[in-house]
């Protein structure tokens, strides 16, 4: 079986390096995300295991489709009983580009007809359509009249951990936070400093992390246990790999350190490490304090406020840039929703990844303090 991990823009290479650390098979590079191949198991696995992936999707075919009759005669020929019966609750989307076919709602619409068309003959009832918490999500990649035909097993997306009780106002999520904390090069032995932790995202993306914790294992349920095919003994292979994935888990993290000017938002932190299991070390303080403390360098990630809900603020840059320059000999990872948050810098990074959080255009920018 293939299946595919979507990937945030400009994740590409660390959700290819995390497959590949974590043991898939045949992880190749694609622009949006990354392919890799197993059996069935090997799917839950990614969803329990994967960090940075947005979603993880079987690909259930791939086929020519000219006009909307090639593409739902495609489409019906798959066989549906594999997730769906008439009980079950289904969503399609679509994507289409550069095709006969040029209207994303129109195409999902022909592979929903042919989905529900299919279960009508074989069970004498349709599945019924829900938008919101389908049991079964499919979705359609249609580009210069070829298609691929996808079937989610995430159902939500997975930046949804579980542990999260409260955010701030602009929460990044946590697939983007453990990409940007891989794509930084933290080797999970160094210690973790975020000045302006907000709910605490970073921070506890790298204990969890460091620690060995998958972080699928605070989701309560998957899409995929939802299927018409999840039966008892696939419920008792997912309880085993679930409790080798708790066993594996040690839980030791370097020393991570959590600030935040606004105690309100600093205890927002504290609650979701407390539910994720963690014990990191909080601080209330505001960047322009950050001082070296005589310890070992360490790796300052920061997310600073930017874009449309948190405005840009140049004094606050200037005090960033200004306590950051004092830390000799470590390394900075600054994602950068403006260009006022490089000006500020004290120096040019030594590398950049362009990143998307949420809709607004970002850098990652790193940073090596001799």
């Amino acid at each position: 079986m293939e299946f595919y991990a979507s990937a945030a823009p400009g994740t590409e290479e660390a959700v290819r390096d995390e497959l590949s650390e974590l043991g898939f098979r045949s992880v190749r590079l694609n622009r949006g995300g990354v392919p890799f191949f197993g059996d069935w198991p090997e799917g839950w696995r990614a969803c329990l295991q994967c960090r940075t992936a947005q979603r993880i999707m079987a690909v259930l075919g791939r086929f020519p489709a000219a006009g909307p009759e090639a593409l739902y005669e495609a489409v019906r020929a798959v066989d549906w009983t594999c997730c769906l019966s008439p009980r079950h609750t289904l969503a399609v989307s679509a994507f289409v580009q550069s095709s006969a076919i040029t209207h994303s709602g129109f195409a999902a619409l022909r592979v929903k007809d042919a989905i529900v068309d299919q279960l009508r003959d074989r069970c004498g009832q349709r599945p019924d359509v829900a938008r919101d918490e389908p049991d079964v999500r499919v979705f359609l990649y249609l580009n210069q009249d070829r298609a691929t035909l996808y079937l989610d097993l995430s159902g939500e997306a997975l930046f949804r951990r579980g542990y999260r009780l409260g955010a701030g106002e602009a929460p990044l999520k946590e697939t983007l936070a453990a990409a940007i904390l891989r794509l930084s090069g933290w080797d999970r032995e160094q210690g973790l400093v975020d000045p302006m932790c907000g709910s605490g995202t970073f921070p506890i993306e790298a204990a969890l992390w460091a620690g060995n914790v998958a972080p699928g294992l605070f989701r309560e349920r998957f899409g995929f246990e939802r299927w018409a095919s999840f039966d008892a003994t696939a419920a008792a292979t997912l309880a085993s790999l679930r409790g080798e994935l708790r066993a594996s888990a040690h839980g030791q993290h370097p020393g991570i350190t959590a600030m935040d000017i606004d105690e309100a938002v600093l205890e927002v932190a504290r609650r979701n490490a407390r539910q994720a299991g963690l014990r990191l070390r909080f601080r209330q303080a505001a960047i322009r304090d950050l001082r070296p403390d005589g310890g070992p360098p360490r790796l300052l990630v920061v997310n600073p406020p930017y874009g449309e809900r948190l405005e840009a603020d140049p004094r606050l840059y200037q005090e960033m840039g200004t306590a950051l320059s004092r830390l000799s000999g470590w390394r900075l990872a600054v994602l950068a929703g403006s260009p006022l948050i490089e000006r500020a810098m004290p120096l040019r990074p030594s590398r950049r990844h362009a990143l998307r959080n949420g809709d607004l255009p970002c850098e990652l920018l790193l940073y090596d303090l001799a």
